[in-house]
């Protein structure tokens, strides 16, 4: 019988780990990145397509779906997985998010976050309570404990308040998991380390969510403007501070060089919208680095978005047809670059497990930061 939720390491490569985790709709393998599918579609891509990429499992938006279509019209309908037709696992964030992103229209407590709509202005109180009875009612297979992010410019006291109300809030939206126990049976909770850049303060968030105990535990607070190098300084102590035998989750991350080095410093699992929303603005991303498709160079190029790549719009359209696309406002312009940046980021991470396995991944991230640093032909 499949588990609820297995997580298990094949290999590792200092203080990188590839494996799998296996749950009842699929098995992730790890290190894996979900794309992004904020209101029940990863945009421009058919589920299908997603899946032939090499995808795993994706990522919902909390609350995104509350406002719309909301999560008891989603229930009705049989759930996230029938409503958009996708069969594998689904890991839906708590809306932490956004109470930052959209803090002019929030107000905080310690029951929680009351918000007008960013839609229509209706009034909404988004608590852990909640925040899970919405992810088990869309049928979410990893749900994600309700937490309070704030920027890492805030001063210490508003971190350290921030990563305490978080952690008492872990405690309540994992009773709430368990108070579901039909949808519990079946699906995993992970919690969020907070505390910004702060050793101490991230080593605090750790051991309370320990003592609470997930089953995987999120790397919070990070890609939120502190830059590569500071994030990474966080992330060669916060992995550490976590559960060795669970899954280790960077929410947000991001670009290809921040999922390599931070796969180098113990990270499991990853979400971004850069492959999808670069998709649909002329980005492509290569191994070269990234380019943009609407530049007058590429009007005649013959060639592939990438000679390398595997996906179906490399081994079909060139890079001029796709300028044309772009340039002219066609939206298989955006399925088609979505496509292959999907195709990207998926290949990137077998890669990445390939090289854990045999041992070989400093050798495959320095030439890959090498080469992706140069400027794209």
């Amino acid at each position: 019988m499949t588990p609820r939720f297995a997580f298990t390491i094949a290999a590792t490569d200092g203080a990188a780990r590839t494996g799998a985790i296996e749950m009842h709709r699929g098995t992730i393998r790890t290190p894996a990145f979900m794309p992004v599918g904020t209101a029940a579609t990863v945009k421009a891509m058919k589920p299908r397509d997603v899946e032939a990429a090499g995808a795993d499992i994706i990522l919902g938006n909390t609350y995104h779906l509350m406002l719309r279509p909301g999560a008891e019209r989603v229930a009705r309908m049989g759930g996230l997985h029938g409503f958009m037709g996708w069969n594998r696992p689904i890991l839906t964030d708590s809306g932490g998010y956004q109470v930052m992103s959209l803090a002019d229209l929030t107000k905080r407590s310690e029951e929680g976050v009351a918000f007008k709509s960013h839609l229509d202005g209706t009034r909404h109180l988004l608590s852990p309570e909640r925040s899970i009875e919405i992810q088990r009612l869309l049928g979410s297979d990893i749900v994600m404990a309700f937490d309070e992010l704030v920027p890492t410019t805030s001063t210490r006291e508003v971190q350290a308040a921030a990563m305490e109300r978080s952690m008492r809030w872990a405690r309540r939206s994992r009773a709430a998991f368990d108070s579901g126990a039909e949808h519990a049976a079946g699906a995993a909770i992970f919690g969020i380390q907070q505390g910004a850049l702060d050793r101490t303060l991230r080593g605090d968030s750790a051991a309370a969510l320990t003592d609470i105990g997930f089953d995987g535990y999120a790397v919070g607070g990070l890609a939120v403007g502190e830059g590569q190098d500071a994030m990474f300084g966080c992330l060669d102590f916060a992995p550490a501070q976590l559960p060795a035998d669970k899954p280790r989750y960077l929410m947000g991350v991001g670009k290809p060089d921040d999922i390599v080095g931070a796969v180098e410093r113990g990270i499991d699992m990853f979400d971004c919208v850069m492959p999808t929303r670069s998709g649909r603005t002329g980005q492509a991303f290569t191994r070269d680095g990234p380019i943009n498709i609407r530049n007058a160079k590429f009007n005649e190029d013959p060639a592939p978005i990438d000679a390398a790549c595997g996906c179906p719009t490399c081994a079909t359209w060139s890079r001029a047809y796709l300028h044309h696309l772009v340039r002219a406002g066609e939206m298989l312009g955006a399925m088609l670059m979505t496509e292959h940046n999907i195709w990207f980021y998926e290949t990137l991470m077998a890669d990445l497990r390939a090289a854990i396995a045999s041992g070989t991944l400093k050798t495959y991230a320095d030439e890959f930061r090498l080469r992706y640093k140069r400027p794209a032909l």
